[in-house]
């Protein structure tokens, strides 16, 4: 009997190392740094939750979880590099609707598929976007914004991160309306920010946390929020269905994903302490601070999410004409 149990525990054994990639074992995992890519520049939305995120999965898997800001290409940079990276676990992303469900429906070749070329993790979180104008702008709703354009053509711009979803959601409404609003490309949502602000464009769409501080100090105006329904912060911001696009509704969101081959043992891990993560009322109410909602599931429930969103963005982008070398 014992030599059984003996044979067992090595054929156990054995079966575990071998699904590991490189030096990571189930028994070992983590035993060094863990990476974390964010696809845009620091300070944005995304930044903002994955470092949350990170400094809870570093006290769950008792390892350091590094933040590396990748800017470019509306994400797709950094999403290409990571898919290339080494499947062992050490080297994670977050996963956004921008390099993930657009950024394949606009780049003739992104250099990577996000179904084939990952393994999903888990779901963070999600979060709408918010419609403003300056001060200056001749408009207190939306209507009134895409009406004054109409009769100013190019006259009036906004700035966001090429091929992410504040840039389709603009081309979006320019097309359904058929307006003339330039659009003048960024490397993320918050250098679009500060340009919005500094008065070197008029229009911003964007997370609304971080414009939510900017709204309150009367710097910005706010026309109109991409969630199916309004939101207690603004209670009395219309919708983008109450604004005359009826039944339309767009939201941000977030989720954890690894390179594919990464051993399903390590991404269980990884799984558990993220949802044990976004679980935990410290959390919780951080995230709602920021105006992000949690979702918490299997990654199978993420990958068929993501192959949803994929086909939902690109009938977007279709009706908005987004087409990018």
């Amino acid at each position: 009997m014992l030599g059984k149990r003996l044979l067992l525990s090595a054929i156990l054994a054995a079966g575990c190392s071998l699904s590991a990639a490189g030096p990571a074992t189930c028994q070992s995992y983590p035993s060094r740094p863990i990476k974390m890519i964010v696809p845009f520049a620091p300070g944005g939305a995304t930044d903002l939750i994955t470092r949350l995120v990170a400094q809870h999965l570093s006290s769950r898997l008792a390892a350091n979880v590094v933040v590396e800001n990748r800017a470019g290409g509306g994400g797709t940079i950094a999403t290409k590099a990571a898919a290339t990276a080494d499947p062992d676990g050490y080297t994670l992303l977050v996963a956004t609707n921008g390099p993930f469900a657009i950024g394949p429906a606009i780049y003739r070749n992104v250099g990577y598929d996000p179904i084939r070329s990952f393994a999903p993790i888990a779901f963070l979180a999600s979060a709408p976007d918010l419609v403003v104008v300056r001060p200056d702008v001749p408009a207190n709703t939306l209507p009134d914004l895409l009406a004054y354009a109409k009769a100013n053509p190019g006259k009036l711009n906004y700035g966001s991160g090429l091929g992410t979803p504040p840039h389709v959601i603009g081309e979006w409404l320019k097309a359904k309306s058929g307006t003339n609003i330039v659009y003048i490309p960024h490397r993320g949502g918050a250098p679009a920010l500060t340009d919005l602000l500094g008065g070197h464009t008029q229009i911003g769409i964007e997370i609304m946390h971080p414009l939510l501080p900017y709204v309150q100090e009367g710097k910005l105006r706010p026309l109109a929020i991409t969630s199916a329904t309004r939101r207690p912060e603004l209670p009395d911001v219309p919708t983008l269905a109450e604004s005359g696009f009826h039944g339309q509704s767009f939201l941000a969101w977030f989720g954890l994903v690894a390179p594919a081959g990464t051993p399903a043992e390590i991404v269980a891990t990884l799984n558990d302490a993220t949802n044990a993560s976004l679980r935990s009322e410290e959390v919780k109410i951080d995230l709602a601070k920021i105006g992000f909602e949690s979702r918490i599931g299997p990654p199978q429930a993420f990958a068929s999410f993501i192959a949803q969103e994929m086909h939902n963005w690109a009938e977007v982008v279709n009706t908005a004409g987004i087409k990018i070398d």
